[in-house]
């Protein structure tokens, strides 16, 4: 017994070397027991935990790119011989319904000390609704039936990501310290834009004897059994209990909600230049148009901008991360201001120069600028309402989200107006509403000279 207990005692001393190894490696941080926000007894766990957090991070968002449902799903759709009018409810829904709950969600996950259990078993429904999806197009199912079938399961899967989302964030906050949050979230985008790029490759180059129509239905399967390894994970984080303020009946968590919104200054700021920065979300599917439109749809053309998109997460994210830890205002302002000037440098270069915007390169290069910056939007917003939030962190993001939520599927609807009068009016109106977002954004405070 003494001596499996030294053996145990062993490992976890090697373990925790490696984990020590590992964030001084990715932080750069020699004192990985410097903290400044979180207890002493948590921060003794920090090096462990990071580690963790960047791999289920990881994971997941590894998930996340290979169901793609700008690209991934639509594609499921069309060989299912499902109608077209389903393809258009995809995206709608997988973002906004992971965001309208997260009002409520927040307030539910106060009730619970230790918060992680919300995150894990909110990875195991996604990963068993995408695990579902595949086993519809396997079973032959096909038309309307398949389609309907997907799109519930879309719906479900969307509703446990609002859970994951605000237990993420809130665990996050508690088990790693200020200064080291935005590094999490670009190490793990980083690993998974290289996922993403390598499968591009693959599609861009792979002999079509390679690609049999069964090898969506497998990537589909590998991006579910990503978020059940990320769920076993974030699992091994240590999370000691935290403080339970917040856990109210829905009526006065509503009601509260309403209350911090109407009291906080900087949290309508940081929702005013979030609400603008949705146009670097939204751009995306505008520039593919463009693309289709001048390229048609062949398979190595769609391979070269899954390339694009994967890398510019894989390059940037990193970067990103680390300047969010100094300044998440100023990342969030540089990746929207990116974005606004290269849809007015894509229109120059459509009315000017429409041979060199004809091309595979052209549109491969815009995706990458685009996701670069819309890379530094989303890493430096996450980062910012964690470190404003305080011991509210759950509540800030359940409730930026939620309304982020309802204004997403307004300015959505606004956008497929314009695209009526062309894309170059949608391409137009979302690039300005960028430029204004980078304004609004440094007019924040700097919330990491706290």
């Amino acid at each position: 017994m003494a001596q499996d207990a030294a053996e145990l005692e062993g490992a976890g001393r090697s373990g925790l070397g490696f984990a020590m190894r590992f964030y001084a490696l990715l932080t750069g941080d020699d004192d990985a027991r410097l903290c400044r926000d979180i207890p002493e007894e948590q921060c003794l766990e920090q090096p462990r935990n990071f580690a963790w957090h960047v791999l289920s991070q990881a994971l997941s968002q590894t998930g996340d790119a290979l169901s793609n449902p700008k690209v991934v799903l639509p594609w499921l759709l069309g060989l299912l011989g499902a109608p077209v009018y389903l393809t258009g409810l995809l995206v709608p829904i997988r973002e906004s319904l992971a965001l309208l709950p997260q009002i409520l969600i927040g307030g539910l996950i106060r009730r619970y000390p230790v918060r992680k259990g919300w995150w894990v078993w909110s990875s195991v429904a996604e990963g068993l609704c995408i695990l579902a999806m595949a086993g519809v197009a396997l079973s032959g199912l096909r038309g309307a039936a398949a389609g309907w079938i997907i799109v519930a399961l879309l719906t479900a899967f969307s509703l446990a990501r609002g859970a994951a989302s605000v237990a993420a964030k809130d665990t996050l906050g508690k088990t790693v310290s200020k200064g080291r949050r935005g590094r999490v979230s670009g190490y793990s985008a980083t690993a998974s834009g290289i996922a993403a790029a390598a499968v591009g490759l693959y599609l861009a180059f792979g002999p079509e004897a390679t690609r049999p129509h069964w090898l969506l239905y497998a990537l589909i399967a590998a991006a579910g059994v990503a978020w059940l390894l990320a769920a076993a994970a974030f699992q091994r984080v240590v999370e000691f209990p935290g403080a339970m303020e917040g856990a109210r009946s829905l009526r006065d968590l509503a009601r509260g909600q309403l209350a911090l919104l109407a009291g906080d200054r900087e949290l309508q700021k940081f929702l005013a230049a979030r609400t603008l920065m949705i146009s670097t979300a939204l751009a995306g599917p505008v520039y593919v148009a463009l693309a289709q439109r001048a390229m048609g749809g062949a398979l190595d053309a769609l391979g070269w901008l899954v390339v694009a998109s994967g890398l510019a997460g894989a390059v940037s994210a990193s970067v990103w991360g680390a300047l969010s830890d100094r300044s998440s205002r100023a990342a969030m302002a540089l990746g929207a201001a990116m974005a606004g000037a290269l849809g007015f440098a894509v229109l120059a270069a459509l009315a000017f120069a429409p041979g060199l915007a004809g091309g595979t390169a052209f549109y491969a290069a815009v995706l990458f600028v685009l996701n670069v910056a819309h890379a530094g939007v989303r890493i430096g917003r996450k980062t910012h309402v964690v470190d404003i939030g305080g011991g509210r962190k759950a509540e800030y993001v359940a409730l930026s989200n939620s309304i982020i939520g309802v204004l997403l599927l307004v300015i959505g609807g606004a956008v497929s107006a314009l695209l009526a009068l062309g894309l170059e009016a949608a391409l137009a109106a979302l690039s300005l509403l960028a430029l204004l977002g980078a304004v609004m954004a440094m007019r924040m405070r700097h919330a990491q000279e706290e």
